[in-house]
């Protein structure tokens, strides 16, 4: 039986911040709707302090911004996007279109279709997180979509340089000096100056993950996103400093973040939260982690590696860091993660920014049901099927016919009986519409 030393405070707090968050994105979205642009330019200098005749930015200001970095950030945004564009490729090559004839005469298919547009949403309010923009854009090209615009908030009164780089050197079409509610919302919309896109990815504060959970459906999306998660399963192969940083490491994203410790010794579990504590009077970012930590942080202690995976499980979390002896055992056996990270060589941070496979990931226990961003999510596998001899359209117009009789649809088994009179001869009386099934209790 699992034992926990810390447990994260109840959720109805948060609860509550999301009823107001709901509210404020509707009726933003609204404003949008009804003032496009004007709107948009409201919202931006209100939050954002950010006001532009075009917030569009031109191709002189995207050379200014590539011109202010040095050439070695230059080579590691190159080295990052390297990996991403590597793996997003080989993704892309697993998806095959198919074509078989599966009766003689039946051909059936699928082809995989690029969506037409993208609009990219690359987080920077906080810290400019240029990493976003190798995730979204760069696999969105390797789909081959075709039009990829992206927006970031402006960074201390001006583009994020190095977000701004990394938007263009990945193939942005389109760069947007935009953030928030305003941002998403114009993608998704449409507005005078802003063509609508097909679909809208990226992470965000809570009020762009609203933003995009209200707009779902009128575009797609990636996938539901809340506050940064870390889970770190350890054992004692590794130290409570190795697992007090990584989950530090991540919770700083935040104060709404969770970190979770969940280990089958007693001795690691209080030696990591003895260097949380250490850690915490000398991390920069403190501030942040400090109070996740307090608020969201949880520490279990587990029987055995099966209970830890069956507790994982469960807690479905968006990282799943796995620091133990057989890391692999967890590889096979676990179901519901964003991503795992295998091994003590291996950190969160490495997926967030350079490893190569995509750090938009599912959260809140989403990844029950979903896996993250990938080329997949770019493309619509879209089925075709002809059929080419007479015979096989009698073959099938046969069945379809009886099929459609069973369920009451006249006008459905007409579409096959006509082709089996024409195609096989057959002397299938017009259904019409007085076509009556009896059924035993009638």
């Amino acid at each position: 039986m699992a034992k926990w030393l810390k447990r994260a405070a109840t959720t109805e707090h948060r609860a509550d911040a999301d009823r107001k968050v709901r509210d404020i994105v509707e009726a933003t979205l609204a404003d949008i709707e009804a003032r496009g642009d004007e709107a948009v330019r409201d919202l931006s200098i209100r939050f954002d302090g950010w006001d532009r005749d075009d917030y569009r930015l031109s191709d002189a200001e995207i050379q200014a911004c590539i011109d202010t970095l040095s050439p070695q950030d230059v080579k590691d945004i190159e080295f990052a996007q390297t990996q991403v564009r590597n793996f997003a490729r080989i993704q892309r090559a697993s998806m095959a279109d198919v074509e078989v004839e599966t009766l003689p005469g039946v051909i059936l298919g699928h082809r995989n279709i690029p969506l037409n547009s993208a609009g990219c949403y690359v987080p920077g309010g906080k810290y400019p997180l240029l990493a976003s923009a190798h995730m979204s854009v760069i696999t969105a090209k390797v789909a081959g979509v075709p039009q990829v615009i992206t927006c970031a908030p402006p960074f201390q009164g001006r583009p994020a340089p190095a977000i701004v780089a990394a938007q263009a050197m990945a193939g942005a079409d389109a760069i947007y000096a935009l953030g928030g509610i305003q941002a998403v919302g114009a993608m998704a919309i449409g507005t005078q100056s802003i063509d609508p896109v097909d679909i809208l990815v990226g992470p965000g504060n809570a009020f762009v993950a609203e933003a995009k959970r209200q707009l779902y459906g009128r575009v797609g999306i990636d996938l539901f996103a809340g506050p940064t998660e870390t889970l770190i399963i350890a054992d004692e192969s590794v130290d409570g400093e190795l697992c007090a940083t990584d989950i530090l490491g991540q919770v700083e994203h935040g104060p709404d973040s969770p970190g979770i410790l969940l280990t089958d010794s007693e001795k690691l579990a209080r030696d990591t939260m003895q260097e949380i504590e250490r850690l915490l009077t000398v991390l920069p970012t403190a501030g942040h982690a400090r109070k996740a930590w307090e608020t969201y942080g949880e520490v279990i202690i587990a029987d055995s590696r099966e209970e830890m995976v069956r507790i994982a499980d469960e807690i479905a979390s968006e990282h799943v860091q796995v620091m133990t002896a057989d890391p692999d055992y967890f590889l096979e056996n676990m179901t519901n993660y964003g991503a795992l990270f295998l091994g003590p060589r291996t950190n969160v941070a490495y997926g967030d920014k350079v490893i190569g496979t995509n750090h938009t990931l599912p959260t809140r226990r989403a990844a029950r049901y979903t896996g993250g961003l990938w080329v997949g999510k770019f493309l619509k596998t879209c089925t075709y099927q002809k059929v080419v001899t007479d015979e096989a359209s009698t073959l099938l117009g046969e069945y379809c016919s009886r099929l459609c009789a069973l369920e009451g649809f006249a006008g459905h088994g007409e579409q096959a009986n006509i082709r089996v009179r024409r195609h096989g001869g057959r002397d299938i009386p017009y259904a019409g519409v007085a076509l009556q099934v009896e059924r035993p209790d009638d």
